[in-house]
């Protein structure tokens, strides 16, 4: 069996290598180490006692199958071994070269009762550090079969997370095995698509992503805003605008107004907050409405998208009801949202008009969480962030539109 793709050294070695009980490969994005472990896990499919259990976990079904069953089922990957793998989507098994693969997704820590009573001979997880870690424990009691094995891939996260402090600094205490990739190590990737990849990462996430650095999340969040570089007073002529809305009721309610400039940037053009508990007067959903709608029209601006707080269910049944156009609840993954803003600054895409002083202030105070990086998690302080979050929602909802812009001159 072989892959059309062309194979590493380190790639190799660790086919070669996986022998330990546990087998990790973390590493950057895009470093060659998942197709190095799928490899493996065909070889190891093929070897596996009739005896137990072969398992796939992963954060949920759906991202089992999209980074696991369709990689292994294209044969520009791995030739014709991908006709030997098959599977019905939404189904929890598959059958990998003649043997069932069950098929568990860990969203949270209660998928530890998927696991209760079975007995497994090989396990192949993907993306281990965003599984719960009770799950990671019970799946390595189930793996019980004389020669057992876990194979399990990884972005790098903090190093304070409980792989890394419970398994990867104790491998020479356990049965452990484990190889460190970094973008370089992947010979199938073109030098222009590293150089693109490597732009769409920015501080933190460039040295864990590109790098493949278990590092710590401190300090500011926007460390790369300047003032003197991020702040204009001249706007140019916008091509498109989309809003971004962070809802509040006693806290402030923040709006801000996002353009693509005519010369291929974006700007934050302006804000719109209402501060409740400062001007002692709260305002309901169809004030809101009212006054969100207002401020568009002072601005001439019909934006495409508003996209709004997913928390905020009854004001966006609000802006339905009055019509307001193309209202969407915003993509609300924190620490996705803030690596997109974080590489529209870092960049230069990104501008932001002087009369957002809400914004303007929020920015330099926005800081990661001492007391989450101490148990692994990377978490911003809730803190005087609502301009902040309304910029997000409107950049990371926006990415797709934009993304494409960070390989041009900024």
């Amino acid at each position: 069996m072989s892959a059309p793709l062309p194979l590493s050294d380190k790639q190799l070695d660790s086919i070669r290598g996986a022998r330990a009980r546990i087998n990790i490969w973390h590493g950057s994005v895009r470093s060659g180490k998942t197709i190095a472990s799928l490899l493996c896990f065909l070889l190891m499919v093929r070897r596996a006692p009739a005896s137990g259990l072969i398992i796939v976990c992963g954060r949920s079904l759906q991202t089992i199958e999209r980074n696991i069953i369709e990689p292994l089922q294209d044969p520009a990957l791995f030739g014709d071994v991908a006709d030997e793998v098959r599977h019905t989507r939404g189904a929890t098994t598959a059958v990998v070269l003649g043997r069932v693969v069950h098929l568990i997704g860990a969203s949270d820590a209660r998928a530890e009762g998927r696991l209760r009573g079975l007995t497994a001979a090989l396990a192949y997880v993907d993306e281990v550090t965003l599984l719960p870690e009770p799950f990671f424990v019970q799946l390595l009691a189930r793996l019980s079969v004389p020669g057992a094995r876990l194979l399990g891939t990884t972005n790098p996260d903090s190093p304070r997370h409980w792989l890394r402090t419970d398994y990867l600094d104790r491998m020479s205490e356990l049965d452990l095995t484990a190889w460190h990739f970094r973008l370089a190590d992947n010979p199938s990737l073109s030098p222009a698509y590293v150089t693109s990849l490597t732009a769409e990462y920015t501080g933190l996430w460039r040295r864990r992503m590109i790098d493949g650095a278990w590092v710590v999340a401190e300090g500011a969040i926007y460390d790369m805003y300047d003032e003197a570089r991020h702040v204009v007073d001249v706007l140019p002529a916008m091509t498109r605008h989309w809003v971004g809305v962070d809802y509040g009721t006693s806290n402030p309610f923040a709006a801000v107004l996002l353009g693509l400039g005519d010369d291929g940037r974006l700007y934050v053009v302006a804000e719109w907050r209402h501060e409740a508990r400062r001007v002692r007067r709260q305002m309901t959903d169809a004030q809101y409405s009212v006054a969100l709608r207002a401020w568009l029209a002072e601005h001439g601006v019909a934006p495409e998208w508003t996209f709004v707080d997913p928390s905020a269910a009854s004001f966006v049944t609000q802006l339905w009801a009055d019509g307001h156009p193309g209202v969407a609840k915003a993509h609300n993954a924190v620490i996705d949202g803030i690596r997109s803003t974080a590489t529209a600054l870092d960049s230069g895409l990104l501008r932001i008009h002087s009369s957002c002083v809400g914004l303007l202030d929020e920015l330099p105070g926005y800081v990661w969480s001492d007391e989450a990086a101490e148990r692994g998690e990377d978490k911003p302080v809730k803190r005087d962030d609502h301009s902040v979050d309304a910029l997000r929602y409107a950049v990371h909802s926006t990415a797709n539109e934009w993304r494409h812009l960070l390989v041009q001159p900024a």
